[in-house]
């Protein structure tokens, strides 16, 4: 039953990613997942029951994978920490490129849905903690504060690569730049 349900909320991310929150409908979901047509709806009475769902499984999947890059990276100083950020940047906009917009489209949703703010803030704390103890590692004197402005960058970046997307997309250049102003 979890793994039905885990298929139609990747799904939804996958909708919501690709096609934008207008086109997120039970219809759309079960057409993506593969199911049988009202699938989703026995899952999520309601499409803010399916946002919901969505938010929290893009919270589990986002935290897994920070997980497992986070593990096999262990950057030795600040360069090879530019280069983990610069890999993972180019992760999120390339294989994770649906993954990368859905969250985007939550955090527009929630500009509408205050009560979807604490758990899109959760996910990102808990991100912002393990990367903050990197930079406390490498000098930072503010080390929270100076990774909740990497992440800001990367946002931004990420952002800027989704909606018009570079080829040869480098965030690299820049987040060594960033790195070197937050830790000299």
């Amino acid at each position: 039953m979890a793994r039905r349900r885990d298929q139609v909320l990747d799904a939804g991310i996958q909708v919501l990613g690709s096609e934008g929150a207008r086109r997120l409908t039970y219809q759309a979901v079960d057409a993506t997942a593969g199911v049988p047509s009202g699938t989703t709806s026995n899952y999520f009475r309601n499409r803010a029951a399916l946002i919901d769902g969505i938010v929290d499984h893009l919270q589990v999947l986002e935290r897994r994978d920070w997980e497992n890059f986070a593990a096999a990276a262990g950057p030795a100083d600040a360069g090879e920490l530019a280069d983990t950020v610069t890999r993972f940047l180019q992760y999120a906009t390339g294989p994770e490129r649906a993954r990368t917009a859905a969250r985007f489209a939550l955090y527009l949703e929630a500009t509408a849905r205050p009560e979807l703010r604490p758990a899109l803030t959760r996910g990102r704390e808990t991100v912002i903690g393990w990367g903050a103890e990197w930079l406390q590692h490498f000098g930072s004197p503010d080390p929270h504060r100076h990774c909740e402005i990497l992440f800001d960058y990367m946002d931004g970046a990420a952002f800027h690569q989704l909606a018009f997307p570079a080829e040869n997309f480098d965030p690299g250049p820049g987040i060594r730049e960033l790195l070197r102003g937050l830790l000299d």
